[in-house]
């Protein structure tokens, strides 16, 4: 178990931090000069490690040098392993500020008299053309090498012209006359030919340039039909259409025409994996013939393989706009019956067909017809699609082989699809899938538990009488001990977990422990218990948490789970929260908040700098918050009831002009609650900040748990918003901006409950504002005290980034100029600007852009004024102050700009730049981080010295007009 725990607890680290930069490098230059060969060559491949490490410009800019004068000077394999390191590092080339050097130090290499270090240099010289695209010497230099007589150099040539065709317009316009020579020429030998067609992909800088290579393809496509040849050259076109983009339609054709009339298999392979390229590059250019003709190809072949590749296709069109207009009927031409389309005929035939694969693609074709077209005559399509995936479901679960597990995945994955757009025939699937439980293999067990969930968290479909059934599988499956078992013990205690919509019973508690207990090791029993927790099952997960306390070694893991069993046991307090009895639920947030207090200082200990559990701690402090604020606002309510009837108390305050005093009598005690009230809503506005501040600042968040913060977000705007209508502004509080919107789709249980609540108490205070105005103090107050217990009954969800985080991402910032010692100020002239260089590097995880990408950087700097120091002068206030803002988007993962900062003030100021994302949909995150370095603005030596000579000056007149006057007396 600790060891699976590792990984979360240590995700948020990249590594230890032995050395700093400049002792890492010198220890690999150390290497470079050494005399041993094997030495220079281990501290070669070493740099990629270092790059990765520390990835600023100017630790790569000194290396790249390194490499570059060992590529010069060293031998033909120290020459491959810079070259390996190259392309490795191809990222970090555009930090590298001295190119010009670089590239003299590798290009001299070019002129050695052994073709394989010419070969070797033209291949680095192909690796760097993202850095030197337009170095006329270097693309001299490919031309020369085409010509040469010694095939590795020229297959070297070829590399580079291929990498310099993709970054050059002008290289590309260039060659492409040379390449198309050397193609059409006889003494060109055939393997070159192969070799060199691939260069014309990359000549679509422009419309012209693009025409002229089609053409060529063209007629090398006629001119040449051996296989090989016809292949290559089918590809190529593919992927020249693909980047010039006009061109799709006409290719779609061409590859359609090889599919249908070249008797090759070889090629109507090609002809399908371009096509396969095309559906899901630029599904919307595939007109309605093209599906036909695909539809005819693939009804006609005899070859199982072939028609699968043609049903792939089919299926991916099939999840696109292609697919709405093909069935759209064309102008003029009378409609036709679903059932009555080709693709409808070839998809039903398929759903039976006795290769797996075939079968699964043509379900997945009717599931995608079912979702995405809503016209009657498709209606009976359902049947059909259901029909075939309980075929295959029933084929596959039986089947352990790799083969039936991707099938049945993508069975599996059209039912959920199907459910989740045709909510009614939720309830064949699932009793589909119950049945076939029993008699699966485990792999499949664990496929269709993970299915049943997924639905199941859609749509209450799971009702009590399947939990017999379930819990007899549990009773079987315990019995074993291997790591299949293991698994679905958690799938299966996930599906109990969410089909039980109200507390688990004892008796399914019961059976649950001593399964764990007889079969299971500490980690299953964790995940189960992490799932309890996401479930709102907390009593269970308490117990589970409690028998793992004296399981793990590490005192951090300790402190972890007995922070997650006081939450549990903390959120089970709540459970027993009654409307109408105010006292009960004010000990039961007591009794809770004592718990969490407990619970906060255990996470508090299990953090580590590594990983600070930063999301976790702020989540647990706003709801110990919130409770509080709950507490607070029922002991308000309660006090209120002591306040006199509410018709003298709106006489008074219409008299008085006191609109708070409408609540009571004019006293100090009636005021004193009113302003209880308006701070109560104030706290619970804040709180609604500060969940979207802990949203915004979770840009590694699943959409799950963000849209759990969301609800506890609307949780206290709801809770605000009712005081308001309710106490102290009735007339003014607007109901429209609360208005439920989103309840369309509901991801989760939890929040179908929220929802509900949410719905439930807007009507409760909207329908009391109606009726009376003003409203009863004894009714605002019991409606204000049950949304309250109402909000808590739902049991807290805590979701998957509160334990484990899947996507993860950081930038790290370098400012310069930057003082050796932080602490020091960096000295600047009060005339003059300070150029701030900003550089960061974005880091990622093991997953990358898993649930949202940054698509730039907003970097925000700032400036105050920490101590004076010289005269006050009256300076306008423009210049006291810097604020400025810029975005930056990131290439490579690394991003630098400069700001102009003014310090017309003399003394010490503090500048601070802060780092937030920008996701693709254009939502900011505030991950960080803020950085600080302090300058000290001096002034300047002429303004210094006319200042000392107008002090010299004016010190004699004082003296004299002190005479001046002294001598009228």
């Amino acid at each position: 178990m600790a060891a699976s725990a590792k990984s979360f607890l240590a995700d948020a680290g990249y590594g230890e931090q032995e050395l700093d930069a400049n002792s890492a490098l010198m220890e690999l230059d150390k290497g470079l000069r050494s005399g041993k060969l094997g030495e220079q060559c281990e501290a070669v491949v070493r740099f990629p490690r270092l790059f990765q490490k520390y990835p600023f410009p100017i630790l790569i800019n000194s290396a790249f040098l390194k490499l570059a004068d060992v590529f010069r000077v060293g031998n033909n394999f120290l020459r491959l392993c810079v070259l390996k390191v190259t392309q490795q590092s191809e990222k970090h080339l555009e930090k590298i500020l001295n190119v010009d050097e670089f590239v003299k130090r590798v290009f001299s290499v070019i002129h050695s008299n052994d073709p394989v270090a010419r070969a070797i240099t033209l291949r680095m010289l192909g690796s760097m053309a993202s850095i030197i695209p337009e170095r006329k010497n270097a693309h001299h230099s490919i031309r020369q090498s085409l010509d040469s007589h010694d095939n590795v150099e020229v297959e070297a040539a070829i590399f580079a012209a291929a990498n310099f065709s993709a970054q050059s317009k002008d290289f590309a316009v260039g060659i492409c006359n040379k390449i198309s020579e050397m193609i059409q020429g006889l003494a060109t030998p055939v393997d070159l030919k192969l070799k060199l067609i691939p260069i014309l992909q990359h000549m679509h800088h422009d419309a012209s340039l693009a025409s002229s290579s089609r053409q060529l393809l063209q007629q090398l496509v006629t001119s040449y039909p051996s296989t090989k040849m016809v292949i290559v050259t089918l590809h190529t076109f593919t992927l020249l259409a693909a980047s010039s983009l006009v061109d799709i339609p006409k290719q779609i054709q061409l590859l359609l025409q090889y599919l249908k009339n070249d008797p090759r298999k070889a090629v109507k392979r090609l002809a399908i994996q371009d096509l396969k390229l095309l559906a899901n590059k630029t599904p919307h250019t595939w007109s309605r013939e093209n599906i036909q003709a695909l539809c005819e190809s693939a009804l006609n072949t005899p070859y199982d393989s072939l028609k699968m590749g043609m049903l792939s296709v089919l299926s991916t069109l099939s999840g696109t706009i292609a697919i709405k207009q093909y069935f759209s009927s064309a102008p003029g031409a009378a409609a036709t019956t679903a059932r009555a389309f080709d693709l409808v005929k070839l998809a039903q035939e398929c759903c039976y067909h006795n290769n797996r694969g075939i079968a699964a693609h043509g379900v997945r074709i009717l599931t995608n017809i079912s979702a995405s077209c809503q016209e009657k005559d498709l209606l009976p399509l359902e049947q059909d699609a259901v029909f075939g995936l309980e075929a295959l479901l029933v084929l596959c679960s039986q089947d352990d082989s790799p083969g039936a597990q991707a099938t049945l995945k993508i069975t599996l994955t059209c039912m959920v699809k199907l459910v989740k757009c045709r909510p009614h025939l939720s309830q064949s699937v699932v009793e589909s899938l119950l049945a076939q439980l029993h008699s699966a293999q485990d792999n499949a067990r664990i496929l269709m538990c993970h299915c049943l969930a997924a639905i199941a968290m859609q749509l209450p479909v799971l009702a009590d009488g399947m939990l017999g059934d379930l819990m007899d599988l549990y009773k079987l499956i315990g019995q074993s001990a291997t790591d299949k078992k293991q698994e679905l013990l958690v799938s299966l205690a996930t599906v109990i977990f969410v089909s039980s919509q109200k507390a688990l019973s004892t008796e399914i508690k019961t059976v649950i422990k001593q399964q764990l207990e007889n079969a299971s090791n500490g980690w299953t029993a964790y995940r189960i218990a992490r799932q309890a927790s996401r479930m709102g099952n907390h009593d269970m997960a308490r117990e589970l948490y409690q028998s793992l306390l004296t399981q793990v070694a590490s005192e951090h893991f300790y402190f972890w789970l007995n922070s997650l069993k006081e939450f549990s046991h903390a959120e089970q307090c709540l459970t027993g929260l009654q409307e109408d009895n105010y006292s009960s639920a004010l000990s039961c947030i007591a009794e809770a908040l004592k718990s969490y207090h407990k619970g906060i200082a255990s996470l508090t200990a299990a953090s580590t700098p590594l990983n600070p559990l930063s999301f976790q701690c702020g989540f647990v402090k706003l709801r110990i918050d919130l409770l509080q604020a709950f507490s607070q606002l029922i002991c308000t309510c309660n006090s209120l009831k002591t306040s006199p009837p509410p018709a003298i108390a709106t006489t008074i305050a219409m008299t008085s002009g006191n609109d708070l005093q409408r609540c009571g009598r004019i006293s100090n005690q009636a005021l004193t609650l009113s302003l209880q009230m308006k701070h109560s809503m104030e706290e619970f506005r804040n709180l609604a900040t500060r969940y979207g501040d802990l949203y915004q600042s979770s840009f590694d968040a699943d959409s799950a748990t963000l849209r759990n913060v969301e609800l506890q977000q609307q949780s206290c705007l709801l809770i605000s918003h009712a005081i308001e209508a309710l106490i102290l502004d009735p007339e003014s509080a607007s109901f429209q901006e609360y208005s439920s919107n989103g309840t369309a789709h509901v991801e989760s249980e939890y929040e179908r409950r929220m929802m509900s609540v949410f719905n439930h108490v807007l009507e409760e205070v909207e329908s009391l504002n109606r009726k009376y105005a003003p409203v009863s103090y004894l009714a605002s107050n019991t409606c204000l005290c049950n949304a309250v217990i109402a909000l808590l009954k739902v049991p807290l969800s805590f979701q998957r980034y509160f334990f484990q985080k899947l996507q993860s991402t950081s930038i790290k910032l370098a400012l310069s100029p930057s003082p050796r010692n932080p602490a020091e100020p960096i000295a600047v002239q009060n005339n003059q600007q300070l150029a701030l260089k900003v550089e960061g590097v974005v880091q990622h995880g093991s997953k990358p852009g898993l649930f949202r990408k940054i698509q730039s950087v907003c970097l925000n700097v700032s400036s105050v004024l920490q101590s004076k120091s010289g005269q006050d002068y009256k300076i306008p206030i423009d210049n006291m102050t810097n604020e400025m803002e810029q975005r930056v988007e990131p290439h490579n993962d690394y991003f630098s700009t400069q700001f102009l900062l003014n310090f017309v003030i003399l003394g010490t100021h503090n500048i601070t730049v802060e780092s937030s994302v920008i996701d693709s949909n254009g939502i900011v995150w505030k991950t960080g981080p803020k950085t600080t370095i302090f300058v000290k603005s001096l002034e300047d030596p002429y303004s210094q010295q006319v200042r000392l000579q107008q002090q010299q000056g004016q010190a004699p007149s004082q003296q004299q007009q002190q005479r001046t006057a002294y001598s009228r007396f």
